[in-house]
């Protein structure tokens, strides 16, 4: 692990879904923050999967031969500083049964513009600029590439909502094709980072699948960067169905085991009884309470950090700013037990 001795630090954030979204909603208040006397970042950069097959992202998909732009547009809208009205507009639902019905505004926007610049990395990024973005973007790959999932019943699932669905455990992931490539900013934005974060989001679709691209996990693992993954909350019914924290980290440690963590953090905070229930009757539990083999498991290579990180409201979800300082903290951290090298 390297750190710096410069407080412009690079952050790459890697997950999909709407917990990439979280993680960077907050970090942005921290992005050029030069007033203040404690760290703030020079770069922040997201790496977001292109799997997803469902919704108006499978559409434009299957119709335009594009790269699905739903995750990437959510993190868009995340990482803008510009009018709520234009935020608005990205999110923006066409309603009705035809055509347009059930589009987001924003994948069609993004849809237009790579179809008018014949390239999505451009297209994101002008995209970006619109919404006056404080942070990079990247797609994992520019592959057409689907999920594949290997169920313990013996039945072989294409496609992510189809993994989603289905209720039998995940034996084995992959991408079709298993051999895609990655952007070679992405893997430039990795080596040069200070921080990288993975997760929260899906495990086996959100997460995963930025980690099963070419090179991508070996390059995480090379990088000095102090390497954090942050837990989800509670289990995905299909999906993580019966897993603990722990079980999620060893997964993640069975697909990318190049990739050793500093920090892994978890909520430590008990959702509401309300939310307990709620969330029970679509097959959800909270996970990470009671999970104290965590820390006998992974304590010696990486240290777990337990803290309050639970957004107010009905819906369970991460607290950005909450996600935000706990981040940071754990870099000062690591800057405090290792020796401060000159920035690179």
């Amino acid at each position: 692990m390297q750190v710096s001795s410069e407080r412009g630090l690079k952050l790459v954030a890697i997950g999909g879904g709407t917990g990439l979204s979280t993680v960077l909603s907050g970090l942005k208040q921290l992005v050029g923050d030069h007033g203040r006397g404690d760290l703030w970042l020079e770069a922040l950069s997201a790496i977001v999967t292109v799997s997803d097959d469902g919704g108006s992202s499978g559409r434009l998909r299957e119709e335009l031969q594009m790269l699905p732009p739903g995750d990437i547009r959510n993190c868009m809208v995340a990482l803008s500083e510009d009018s709520t009205l234009l935020s608005r507009l990205f999110r923006h639902r066409f309603r009705g049964q035809g055509d347009l019905g059930g589009h987001s505004f924003g994948n069609l926007f993004l849809a237009a513009l790579t179809e008018v610049t014949g390239d999505f990395v451009e297209a994101v990024r002008l995209s970006s600029e619109v919404l006056a973005s404080k942070g990079r973007i990247y797609p994992a790959t520019l592959n057409d590439v689907r999920l594949v999932a290997d169920l313990e019943d013996g039945e072989e699932v294409r496609g992510e909502t189809r993994i989603t669905a289905s209720r039998s455990p995940i034996r084995r992931l992959r991408l079709e094709p298993e051999q895609c490539l990655p952007l070679p900013e992405a893997l430039a934005a990795i080596r040069a980072a200070d921080i990288i974060t993975v997760g929260p989001g899906s495990l086996y679709t959100s997460i995963l699948p930025n980690l099963l691209v070419a090179r991508v996990a070996d390059s995480i693992g090379q990088a000095s960067a102090v390497k954090i993954f942050i837990c989800n909350l509670m289990t995905q019914p299909g999906e993580t169905d019966g897993y603990t924290a722990r079980r999620h980290i060893e997964v993640v440690k069975r697909y990318a085991p190049e990739i050793g963590f500093d920090f892994l953090v978890v909520n430590e905070r008990p959702v509401s009884a309300e939310q307990a229930a709620a969330y029970a009757a679509e097959g959800a539990r909270q996970i990470g309470l009671t999970d104290h083999l965590l820390e006998e498991e992974f304590g010696g290579e990486a240290e777990v950090v337990r803290a309050d990180l639970l957004d107010e409201g009905e819906k369970v979800r991460h607290s950005p700013e909450k996600l935000a300082r706990v981040i940071l903290a754990c870099y000062e951290q690591a800057c405090a037990r290792a020796p401060v090298t000159a920035a690179r």
